[in-house]
């Protein structure tokens, strides 16, 4: 008897599970949940966002306020912000990116390290809140986002404002540039850089090869500074690149079924076989991406698209487009919270603010 009441019941149970189950991780889609504004202050541009896993802090390179930015990204109050940075250089009356700064930002322990628009890298001792060091790149354009290797404790960037554009690896310990490698090839700048701990290699996507749009690239690079290999690339004009689940990476395309007459598109690469492992059509238009291992999905910061492109990163299938206005070209997500942070300015009806979303449960 009590084995048949003891079926009856786990029979039951089973049955109720599928109905009483939430989206599969992967698939849940975000809701706003917050927002974070600098007190005093909105923003009027910026670049490159950057989640510290460890601290659980959100850091923005402001580059209108030529400053620092930095949130709890626990409690979404503002901590403070560092000051010193080039800040927006005007030619013709119009703000020059590739001459503004900071653009790239990343952390460890308690250091920050940022690209600037005079071509240099900039530490940032968190605890005082100050800039201790500076490195020049030697260009004449800024050294843009950057990706950082823990073991050997190189610093690796895209000088891609320059002509023609070069990589910079620096020593994060003795300070020094390590290896300067040129891409005379590349006709539309270098981006967004990953570093692979998988094989110790950095990620570099190139958008463009002898002014051909449709043709693109992602060059593997050592910490020595040694052009590995370049993984050729189609129909992208690759931006942002992120490293997701199995060795997978996403490609932020800035095809956006305008730019260059490509159609929009994301791609999934292998790090391991170098091949394109899904193509996910009808979103597109990105710069920065992120990706959160807590919810297994990647984001887009597609401002050409005013969308934030939420992807399953498990299946590689679109699971949300969240509307976006002022510019929201970045994006940063939490390992810890699943939160996911995107910056607006406030043009063209964007809060001047970071919005805050997470996953509705």
């Amino acid at each position: 008897m009590r084995l048949k009441i003891l079926f009856v019941f786990l029979s039951a149970a089973l049955a109720a599970a599928p109905a009483m189950a939430g989206p599969a991780q992967g698939a849940q889609k975000l809701k706003q949940v917050a927002t974070m504004t600098i007190p005093g202050k909105q923003l009027t541009g910026f670049d490159i966002s950057w989640v510290d896993q460890k601290q659980q802090r959100y850091y923005l390179s402001d580059r209108d306020n030529g400053q620092l930015d930095i949130f709890d990204a626990r409690t979404d109050k503002f901590v403070g912000s560092v000051p010193g940075f080039v800040g927006p250089k005007k030619v013709n009356g119009k703000v020059d990116f590739g001459i503004s700064g900071p653009a790239g930002v990343l952390t460890y322990d308690d250091v920050a390290w940022l690209g600037d628009g005079d071509s240099a890298a900039k530490e940032v001792d968190l605890k005082t809140m100050k800039i201790v060091a500076v490195v020049s790149t030697g260009g004449k354009g800024r050294y843009d986002e950057i990706a950082y290797d823990p073991k050997d404790h190189v610093l690796a960037g895209g000088n891609g404002d320059d002509n023609p554009p070069f990589a910079t690896l620096i020593s994060t310990t003795r300070h020094k540039v390590i290896a300067r490698i040129p891409f005379p090839n590349a006709t539309d700048g270098l981006e967004q850089p990953a570093y692979n701990p998988a094989d110790g290699m950095f990620y570099f996507s190139v958008p463009e090869f002898d002014h051909d749009p449709k043709k693109g690239g992602v060059a593997v690079i050592s910490p020595e500074g040694k052009l590995v290999k370049t993984l050729p690339v189609e129909g992208c004009h690759p931006n942002g690149l992120v490293f997701g689940p199995g060795q997978n990476f996403l490609l932020g395309c800035t095809a956006n079924g305008h730019r260059h007459g490509l159609a929009p598109v994301f791609l999934v690469m292998n790090a391991r076989s170098g091949k394109v492992v899904a193509t996910i059509h009808g979103a597109g238009g990105a710069d920065e991406v992120a990706y959160s291992s807590k919810n297994r999905q990647y984001y887009t910061g597609s401002a050409s698209l005013n969308a934030v492109f939420v992807i399953d990163a498990l299946t590689n299938k679109l699971v949300q487009k969240i509307p976006t206005s002022g510019q929201a070209h970045s994006v940063a997500a939490s390992d810890v919270t699943g939160k996911v942070f995107v910056p607006e300015t406030n043009a063209n009806g964007g809060c001047g603010c970071i919005k805050v979303f997470a996953p509705s449960m």
